[in-house]
């Protein structure tokens, strides 16, 4: 999702044009027309296409390959692959309960533990992590409150661009 002076990825972050030098605006733009012109992702153009063209505009910088993953153009390049891919139907959005998981795999050793620390019970936290029940919002809130958390809400992002 592009206006004219950012760019919101698929989980909402901003990414302000306005960091990008002339010749960074360039490849975004080159980028976008050419995931326009072959939106199959199934094809895999685009995925074939991007990371090299990004790789050659940044090496030509003298960026390492760790250097140019890190760049506002690779993340919105990879973001316009997302876009395509969920577009095509074969992936989803992601949703609070895949940010769950990754947060209880990044900071805790087991479920068990998360559970212990915000009051959740295990077997609740299973429903809700194969996607069969929802907490509700202020269980959720109260939840991730008691680990230094917070929800926030973040605008629907479009996928198609």
């Amino acid at each position: 999702m592009t206006s004219s002076n950012v760019y919101v990825d698929l989980r909402g972050r901003k990414i302000l044009f306005a960091n990008l030098d002339a010749e960074e605006l360039q490849l975004v733009k080159t980028l976008q027309e050419y995931a326009k012109d072959h939106p199959d992702w199934l094809s895999a153009e685009y995925r074939n296409y991007w990371p090299a063209k990004v790789a050659e505009f940044y090496e030509a910088r003298g960026l390492s390959r760790p250097e140019t993953v890190r760049t506002d153009v690779y993340r919105i390049a990879q973001d316009i692959g997302s876009r395509m891919h969920v577009a095509s139907g074969h992936a989803r959005l992601s949703d609070y309960r895949d940010e769950l998981e990754t947060l209880i795999q990044s900071k805790f050793r087991t479920r068990r533990e998360f559970c212990q620390a915000t009051g959740l019970s295990e077997d609740m936290l299973s429903h809700v992590l194969a996607k069969r029940k929802h907490l509700a919002v202020d269980t959720l809130a109260e939840a991730l409150g008691k680990i230094g958390y917070a929800l926030h809400i973040v605008p629907m992002p479009d996928v198609v661009q």
